[in-house]
């Protein structure tokens, strides 16, 4: 079936939003802009990593789709140039199959990837579940939350990260993983989970992306094995932050 042939989903006046969609399939944008835009989202396309760029500097959106795949600058240049501080959602477009794109772009800052070829409706719930959570983020943002585990201090007002008083730079999605295991240190937290509030989306079968951010987590924070604090996988169960009381 193609992204045409796939009716929008009737959710009444949804909530509109800036998306930028960076993919060289020219057919491609121009079928999912029709679709986007009947889902009541504001689509801006252009086709290749530098355009992307430009249009970043120059104008506000809301979210980003951006496909791996792009000539002159590819999406994981894109990545790179933007940097791991850039706070606008990135959804990232991946061949099916290709784990390294998948894996690179979420160390270097993608919020999460959807797979080609892919049904446009879970498209649409992706990005409703990134703006949703950027809309709570903002409502929260009034009242700033600190949380403290040992070493670790996570302020979500500020979004900031300090180990030992250091700052630590962490993307949108590791900030609201270690965010969910700082409010539930000690105890175990399941892949399942993780995946659903931090990432806002069911946990596919083969899906590596929460592995993916607590590597990146743990490398990051560079917390002593064996120490308190620390990231631990349960096997066959998920992850916790072990804390134990001085």
């Amino acid at each position: 079936m193609t992204v045409s042939e796939v009716p929008p989903i009737d959710t009444g006046a949804a909530r509109e939003a800036r998306v930028l969609l960076v993919d060289d399939d020219r057919e491609l944008c121009q079928m999912l802009c029709e679709y986007l835009a009947a889902e009541h989202f504001e689509v801006k396309s252009v086709h290749d990593g530098d355009d992307a760029l430009s249009e970043l500097k120059s104008g506000h959106f809301e979210i980003v789709i951006l496909d791996v795949m792009l000539p002159r600058l590819s999406g994981l240049d894109v990545l790179r140039k933007l940097g791991a501080a850039y706070i606008t959602p990135i959804l990232m477009l991946t061949a099916r199959g290709d784990d390294v794109d998948r894996i690179v772009g979420l160390e270097l800052g993608a919020d999460d990837y959807l797979s080609k070829p892919f049904n446009p409706r879970e498209l649409v719930a992706r990005i409703r579940a990134i703006l949703r959570r950027a809309s709570n983020r903002a409502a929260r943002g009034g009242v700033p939350d600190e949380l403290m585990v040992g070493t670790i201090t996570l302020n979500t007002g500020t979004r900031q990260v300090h180990v030992a008083g250091k700052a630590v730079g962490l993307t949108g999605a590791e900030f609201r993983v270690l965010e969910l295991l700082m409010r539930s240190a000690g105890q175990v937290i399941s892949r399942d989970s993780m995946t659903e509030q931090a990432l806002g989306r069911k946990l596919a079968a083969y899906d590596r992306s929460i592995d993916t951010h607590i590597s990146n987590l743990r490398r990051k924070l560079d917390l002593p094995a064996g120490t308190h604090p620390e990231i631990k996988n349960v096997r066959g169960s998920g992850y916790t932050l072990t804390w134990a009381h001085a």
